[in-house]
C-alpha cells in the first residue's frame, strides 16, 4: 500500500471524537491514528520536492550541448529539439541528464565539460584554426559529436570536419550497428523524417583510434522531428521516431 493509503486507511479506523463521548481504549486508538496521520503528512512533505527543487534539479546531470558555430549558419535552429530530447532521456531511460542544454563555440575551454555537442543548421559553418586544435583535443579525450543535417549543413560540414579530423574519413554504418539497437530498435537505420532531397536517409561515422568520435544524421532532419509537434505539423508518430532515434544516438554516446 503507498502513501496515500496508508494516511487514507488509518483515518477510517481512527474515526472521529468529536462531539461524543468514546471509551478510553477508543481514544487512546483515536489518538495514536491521528499521531501516525500527522508523522505521515510530514513524511509526505519530506519526500514531496519543493518548487525550488524542481527549479534546481533542472541543470543537474550530464550536460549536452549545443556547439555554436562559427561562418553564418543557424547553429540556433531546432530551439525545442534538444530540451524535447533532454526530457525524453529523463524519462524513458536511467540516465542523470541535465534538462537544460549547454552552448558552447568549438574554441571554448567550457566544450571539454559536455561528453555530448550537438550540432545543426541549414547554412554555412566553419572552424578556424583555434576551433580545429580545440575540437581535436576534444575528441582525442573522449568528446563525441552527433552533427544532423538540418538541410544545407552537408557540404560545408564535410569540409570543416576534415580539418579536425584528417585521415578519418565518413564512413556509412550498417543498419546493425550499435548505434540504431542502443536503446531502441531500429532495423533500417535512421528513420526518415523530412524528404528534403527524397530517397533515404543515411547515418555516418567517424573514428578515431577504433572509436567513433562523430555521428553524422543525413538527408532525415531528426532535429526538426524531435521539435515540438506543432512546429514542423509532424505527425505524432515521426516525432515519436525522431525522438527514440535521438535517445539511441545519446545512450549510444555515453556508454561507448
Amino acid at each position: 500500500m503507498g502513501l496515500w493509503g496508508i494516511v487514507a486507511a488509518e483515518v477510517v479506523m481512527g474515526g472521529t471524537v468529536k462531539g461524543r463521548c468514546v471509551p478510553v481504549r477508543s481514544l487512546i486508538t483515536c489518538i495514536m491514528s491521528l499521531s501516525m496521520l500527522v508523522a505521515a503528512l510530514l513524511l509526505v512533505h519530506a519526500v514531496l520536492p519543493t518548487s525550488a527543487a524542481i527549479a534546481s534539479d533542472v541543470g543537474r546531470g550530464i550536460t549536452i550541448a549545443q556547439l555554436k558555430y562559427r561562418g553564418g549558419g543557424d547553429w540556433y535552429a531546432n530551439p525545442t529539439a534538444l530540451p524535447n530530447l533532454l526530457a525524453e532521456l529523463r524519462l524513458r531511460s536511467d540516465l542523470d541528464i541535465a534538462l537544460e542544454p549547454a552552448t558552447v563555440s568549438p574554441n571554448d575551454d567550457d566544450i571539454f565539460l559536455h561528453p555530448i555537442t550537438y550540432v545543426t543548421g541549414h547554412g554555412r559553418i566553419h572552424f578556424n584554426e583555434e576551433d580545429v586544435s580545440n575540437l581535436r583535443a576534444y575528441f582525442e579525450r573522449g568528446g563525441f559529436m552527433w552533427v544532423d543535417d538540418n538541410y544545407g549543413l552537408d557540404p560545408y560540414f564535410r569540409v570543416e570536419i576534415g580539418k579536425a579530423l584528417p585521415g578519418s574519413p565518413l564512413v556509412e554504418l550498417p543498419f546493425d550497428h550499435d548505434i540504431y539497437h542502443s536503446f531502441y530498435d531500429f532495423p533500417e537505420g535512421l528513420p526518415k523524417i523530412h524528404e528534403h532531397d527524397g530517397g533515404p536517409p543515411h547515418g555516418y561515422g567517424i573514428y578515431l583510434d577504433g572509436r567513433m568520435v562523430v555521428f553524422y544524421s543525413f538527408n532525415t532532419d531528426i532535429g526538426d522531428g524531435m521539435e515540438d509537434g506543432e512546429v514542423h505539423n509532424d505527425p505524432p508518430e515521426k516525432h515519436g521516431a525522431a525522438l527514440r532515434m535521438g535517445v539511441n544516438v545519446i545512450v549510444y554516446a555515453l556508454t561507448h
